[in-house]
């Protein structure tokens, strides 16, 4: 789609099942069933949206999903399916090579929004953009490199470290412009280094959330927080200054893991916010 003088490209890594629980975190299940009904094994299906973006002559990857290198008894683990192909075969059919990306913004080092970052090349580890830059929140590289008990499952080397012993590299310290149209900005909370990205151009605006809200009830709902957020009274603060600013924008929104609204716009009616069809 065209905003204002950028292209954007919802691409697909495909799609994974994950515990509800997980998902919804502290929400009782008899609520947030109702809402997104799980399997028998209690999971529910995310999606592993990313975005590329065109913009003053530069290729823009935002997220890279969970890449090519997963054992297989992990992809089964996930349930993750790939029925289109996957992000590198999203590239391709725009006429994408993976050396045609100039920058990767990374929101965060889990590994479903950086795995992809990295590839297996005759059973070496490379960046899988060779002429990219990688641009990643200083908290979150220094968190990811020294995780805690907490944290130490859901942060993955294999898929951040390579990106520095390759010189390519870019630590951002707080919000960053990426171009006139583009920039990253701090919605702390997820983890303490969580970055979301702005895209406006020519009275246009648009925001790819990343995990701050993974899907759209949690920008509707602002007390729905994932059991993984680091610092949840962070990411309640963070998503209601970004609701509100959405709202005054009629910012388009994209979802990193809904499956049935990667993409919509807020709309409010009195105490109740609801995200529709763009």
């Amino acid at each position: 789609m065209r905003l204002g003088n950028t292209e954007l490209f919802v691409l697909s890594d495909g799609a994974f099942h994950l515990d509800g629980g997980a998902i919804f975190g502290v929400v009782p299940k008899v609520l947030w069933e109702k809402v997104l009904p799980p399997d028998e094994w209690n999971r529910v299906p995310m999606a592993l949206n990313c975005l590329l973006i065109v913009s003053e002559g530069k290729r823009i990857l935002v997220d890279t999903g969970y890449g090519r290198k997963l054992p297989a008894k992990q992809r089964d683990l996930l349930s993750l399916q790939r029925s289109q192909g996957d992000l590198l075969d999203d590239l391709q059919r725009l006429g994408y090579a993976p050396g045609d990306i100039d920058i990767v913004i990374n929101t965060h080092l889990h590994p479903d929004h950086c795995g992809g970052n990295t590839a297996l090349c005759d059973g070496l580890l490379e960046p899988a953009f060779p002429n990219a830059e990688y641009w990643i929140q200083y908290h979150e590289w220094a968190d990811a490199c020294y995780p805690n008990e907490r944290t130490r499952k859901t942060y993955f080397p294999e898929s951040f470290l390579p990106l520095q012993q390759a010189g390519q590299l870019r630590l951002l310290y707080g919000d960053t412009q990426v171009t006139d149209e583009v920039r990253c900005v701090v919605t702390r909370g997820h983890t303490r280094g969580h970055q979301s990205v702005i895209i406006q151009s020519a009275g246009k605006t648009a925001v790819f959330l990343g995990d701050l809200a993974a899907r759209a009830v949690h920008l509707e709902r602002l007390a729905w927080t994932t059991a993984f957020d680091t610092e949840p009274l962070e990411t309640l603060e963070a998503k209601r200054a970004l609701r509100d600013w959405a709202l005054k924008k009629r910012a388009l929104l994209i979802f990193g893991h809904d499956v049935r609204m990667p993409i919509g716009r807020l709309h409010r009616e009195g105490n109740r916010f609801e995200v529709g069809a763009p």
